[in-house]
């Protein structure tokens, strides 16, 4: 997917649920869980950040492509739905 069409779809929920409306993450269709989002960043941010502190378990690597966009995961909210992979849009 790509900013254009994530910003597409999120243009039509905003029309239909309001601007004010919370969005979250659900992953693991198999065990699924709602997550907050931390935020955003991409490829060339996390390549020319400072690395502070090493990793405890594993090496931290670029990535490969610095016009990647992330959605960064900011912490298990509660359990999800499998639903959510039967009903979801997009482009």
């Amino acid at each position: 997917m790509t900013i254009a069409e994530l910003i597409d779809l999120l243009d039509e929920y905003r029309e239909d649920h309001g601007g004010d409306a919370e969005v979250r993450l659900m992953t693991q269709q198999n065990w699924p869980f709602e997550n907050r989002i931390a935020g955003v960043t991409s490829g060339r941010e996390m390549n020319e950040a400072e690395h502070e502190e090493p990793h405890e378990f594993m090496d931290d690597q670029d990535v490969a492509d610095d016009a990647m966009v992330y959605i960064v995961e900011g912490g298990q909210l509660c359990y999800g739905s499998k639903r959510a992979w039967e009903t979801c849009r997009d482009c």
